[in-house]
């Protein structure tokens, strides 16, 4: 039995990765914040089949003593403060967090558990303003957000343990992946959730920033695949991973709200509060170094996805309704 520790195990992409990776039966630790509440909702359903260690991005000592407890075979790094619109008021926490935190994660990798391998969930927000269409692993970063910034230390610090150290370290320069799990503050989940309360009238408006900007927007549960399938490699790479399809804001709307059978023209407002100090326009992959490398391919569509979204809110709102 192979045992994982997941940095992040009550985010979108900690959830579906202990999933996973359970069913591969692997053993799995997941690395959670000391807190007065547990906010566990993600992982409710699997908190008996995993191990939870208390540990902290900003603690190196807690990280060490986590690795070593939990002598894992692969390890992965999903924990970030993940929000690009939260990084302009936070810019220094986010550098915390998602720039030192993966130093201090790689450091305790190092010293507790240097046989073990490591996935570093980059972005693609580090393109920013992209030098390419589209963008590969060799498009240069141009990051346009302090997340973005972090992002790009995070990945080259990977790069550089990898090469200083010899150790097993690769980054997923993972596009948009998004699913019912995705927080509310997600453009993708702040679409469906309003789409849903507008249905059942709850809601009679929609409050939105650029609709212009277009992404590549895949199935977080198809994204964890990928991640496994990078540490199963015999030599470390650094991967690319999207569907190599991008699609506008509006569309995005005009998908969700069609799936209800709405026009988002009646309920979509445009909101300068939501716009960014600095915009990427255009981010779409080239996934093609994973299919070929990897055998991966994402197996949900875009539309897929939406409708899948727009259905879990609704299920959701009746609820609670």
């Amino acid at each position: 039995m192979k045992t994982a520790l997941i940095t992040g195990i009550t985010g979108q992409d900690g959830s579906y990765l202990a999933e996973f990776l359970l069913e591969k039966g692997y053993k799995v630790y997941g690395i959670v914040r000391r807190s007065s509440t547990t906010p566990y909702e993600r992982i409710a359903h699997l908190v008996d089949r995993v191990e939870l260690l208390s540990a902290d991005l900003l603690d190196q000592h807690s990280l060490v003593d986590a690795i070593a407890a939990s002598a894992p075979d692969e390890i992965y790094n999903l924990a970030a403060q993940s929000f690009v619109q939260t990084s302009w008021t936070q810019p220094v926490l986010t550098g915390e967090f998602t720039a030192m935190g993966v130093t201090r994660v790689l450091e305790a990798f190092r010293k507790a558990a240097p046989n073990a391998r490591f996935y570093q969930a980059s972005s693609s927000e580090m393109f920013g303003r992209v030098a390419e269409t589209p963008q590969t692993e060799t498009t240069p970063f141009y990051p346009r957000s302090p997340y973005g910034v972090a992002k790009v230390y995070g990945h080259w610090i990977t790069v550089n343990y990898r090469e200083s150290y010899g150790l097993y370290a690769v980054s997923g320069i993972l596009f948009n992946h998004e699913s019912p799990r995705r927080g509310l503050e997600f453009v993708t989940r702040k679409v469906t959730d309003a789409v849903a309360r507008i249905k059942l009238g709850l809601a009679t408006q929609l409050a939105l920033g650029t609709l212009d900007a277009r992404r590549d927007w895949g199935f977080a549960g198809d994204y964890v695949d990928a991640m496994w399938r990078m540490l199963q490699l015999d030599e470390p790479q650094d991967f690319v991973i999207g569907t190599g399809h991008a699609y506008t804001v509006q569309h995005l709307c005009e998908t969700a709200f069609g799936a209800v059978g709405l026009d988002y023209r009646d309920y979509v407002v445009q909101d300068p509060r939501f716009m960014r100090p600095a915009e990427v326009d255009l981010l779409v992959a080239d996934p093609s170094k994973a299919k070929r490398l990897l055998g991966w391919e994402p197996k949900v569509s875009f539309q897929q996805l939406i409708e899948m979204m727009v259905e879990a809110d609704l299920a959701r709102h009746r609820v609670r309704g």
